[in-house]
């Protein structure tokens, strides 16, 4: 059953069916979800919108959030006598971490050379010695996120299998801990990224790294590669149940159309529906051999249109929460006519995230770059849509976010 209820009664464990307003206004891409991030309320209650819908068969009906709210402060009380939380990692600009995520690409890309190679000579790879730098990773995304996974985005073709395992390391992450993930399933699924292509060392390089379409024998040869990874994992005796899992079945789509065991959404695990999302994003916005990458924000609008049948709904959105509509590095318009690159995400919408303009269509002509938060009050200008760099000709737009 639905129910209008204001914004004032809501609380965490409502269903929340539909947000009241035009939809360009609202903090969330998509409305229908169960309220469980207290972030989450707070962007609502940001947002300016005064009334929702809610489903009450679904979640939480007036009255009984007020006791659960109830109960919940109770919990929290005691929980804040028993053991003190620890201080939150402080969050710094993207030009700052950049610095530091470079450096800890480069490592990683070596890192993850030797791996490589040691399991081409037949080595047995030590899943947990690579801790070390996905803990670094994992440092970088609470620093901030955008800059590691945006530095790995910008790989050239000859390093995307070593460095898409480090991006994909590093998207886990920072979807792991937005879903709110413990510390310990953050660092499995940071490992999990790291390690789900291994089975490429199987597969021979000419088929690996052909410039050109496949034909249907080589990408039977290429689909092998998720067996392959689990079987060297397997034997390594050192990897855990969501390394191997995300391994092997992180081309799985929930619609069974995937490999190598063509599951059904029930029978696929989180953890692999996360790592198939994260692979996809960072293989279509990379350049390969074949192809030149898509734009942040465009891959997000395929991605959303591939959804159905491909990705699992409610983990997609986990993944888009993470990253934003218009991820860092993106090219967009803005309604006043001028271009602008995504520098950071905006806490408060998904829509409004933090911008640097730097072109006036209308004069055709770059201008002095400008940051703007498009979610501040008084703001007086918004992202009318995506643009391609390449149509415009733009090149090395990564300068202008990494130095925001």
């Amino acid at each position: 059953m639905l129910k209008k209820i204001g914004v004032e009664h809501l609380k965490l464990g409502m269903h929340l069916h539909e947000l009241c307003g035009p939809w360009m206004d609202h903090p969330f891409w998509r409305s229908k979800f169960v309220l469980q991030d207290e972030a989450d309320l707070r962007r609502i209650v940001d947002s300016g919108i005064t009334e929702v819908w809610i489903d009450v068969e679904k979640g939480l009906d007036v009255v009984d959030a007020r006791v659960e709210a109830e109960v919940h402060a109770e919990v929290e009380k005691t929980l804040a006598k028993v053991a003190p939380s620890s201080a939150a990692p402080q969050r710094v600009s993207v030009a700052e971490e950049v610095r530091r995520a470079s450096k800890i690409c480069a490592n990683g890309k070596q890192a993850v050379i030797s791996m490589f190679q040691e399991a081409r000579m037949g080595k047995a790879i030590a899943a947990e010695s690579a801790g070390r730098l996905v803990d670094e990773i994992a440092s970088s995304v609470m620093r901030n996120p955008g800059a590691l996974i945006s530095l790995a985005r910008l790989k050239s073709a000859d390093d995307y299998t070593y460095m898409h395992s480090l991006a994909v390391s590093a998207l886990m992450v920072a979807m792991g801990r937005q879903m709110k993930l413990d510390d310990a399933t953050v660092r499995e699924l940071g490992l999990a990224g790291l390690m789900h292509d291994i089975g490429k060392v199987r597969t021979p390089l000419t088929v690996l790294n052909k410039p050109g379409k496949l034909t249907d024998a080589e990408f039977d040869i290429i689909k092998g590669h998720p067996t392959s990874g689990y079987e060297l994992l397997l034997e390594s005796h050192t990897a855990s149940k969501i390394v191997l899992d995300v391994c092997l079945h992180h081309h799985e789509k929930v619609g069974g159309g995937g490999y190598p065991e063509r599951l059904q959404t029930e029978q696929i695990s989180m953890y692999a529906k996360m790592g198939a999302v994260c692979d996809v994003y960072d293989a279509i916005t990379s350049n390969r051999p074949y192809k030149p990458g898509w734009d942040p924000a465009e891959s997000i609008k395929k991605m959303t249109e591939w959804c159905k049948g491909h990705f699992d709904e409610q983990v997609f959105q986990g993944f888009v929460k993470s990253m934003g509509i218009y991820p860092t590095g993106s090219l967009v318009r803005l309604e006043s006519g001028r271009l602008a690159i995504v520098v950071e995400q905006s806490a408060k919408s998904l829509l409004s995230p933090c911008v640097k303009v730097f072109f006036s269509t209308k004069a055709q002509t770059h201008i002095k770059p400008e940051s703007i938060d498009l979610s501040r009050p008084g703001a007086n200008d918004r992202i009318v849509g995506r643009e391609d760099p390449v149509k415009w000709g733009f090149k090395n737009l990564e300068r202008l976010w990494a130095m925001a």
